[in-house]
């Protein structure tokens, strides 16, 4: 199994879905104009949300964090995670998205040569010769090929 045909074949069949920004952050190294300039999570492309998986025209990621792009505003929090949170999707606005838009961060590139040699990267890997996907925290596997076809499946609606 060629999980780089499995990936081709996947993008295929995504290609009416549409599809999510990528973005990354971006930590200014300087001051500008005598204001501190501040971070902010900056457009790094589109990708499809399959599951754990984010599948792009050229590479494959695992997901990291998925924020929702939020004007900042002050409000209290009742935990430092939610104040966090509400930080990075402000970052999102700063970084030239929508409000709105669903943005994936934190999110990592496999090296699906690593996994074509018989080797596991992020999610995937292989055992008793079957390519697996870890799909959940708690490590439950199931193999690529199926993952790919019920996931898409549910995005086109089917």
């Amino acid at each position: 199994m060629d999980p780089v045909a499995l990936f081709e074949n996947a993008r295929r069949r995504l290609d009416p879905v549409p599809r999510e920004a990528l973005g990354r952050l971006e930590v200014p190294g300087r001051l500008r104009r005598g204001l501190g300039a501040r971070p902010r999570i900056v457009p790094d492309g589109e990708a499809w949300r399959v599951g754990v998986l984010l599948i792009g025209d050229e590479a494959v990621f695992e997901v990291g964090e998925v924020l929702r792009a939020k004007p900042e505003r002050r409000r209290g929090f009742t935990a430092e995670s939610a104040r966090q949170r509400a930080a990075a999707a402000a970052m999102c606005v700063r970084g030239g998205f929508a409000e709105g838009t669903t943005v994936n961060v934190d999110h990592s590139p496999l090296d699906l040569a690593v996994v074509a040699a018989g080797g596991s990267a992020g999610p995937l890997l292989w055992r008793d010769g079957a390519l697996l996907v870890r799909w959940t925290a708690g490590g439950a596997l199931m193999p690529l090929d199926a993952y790919l076809r019920e996931r898409i499946a549910t995005l086109r609606g089917r």
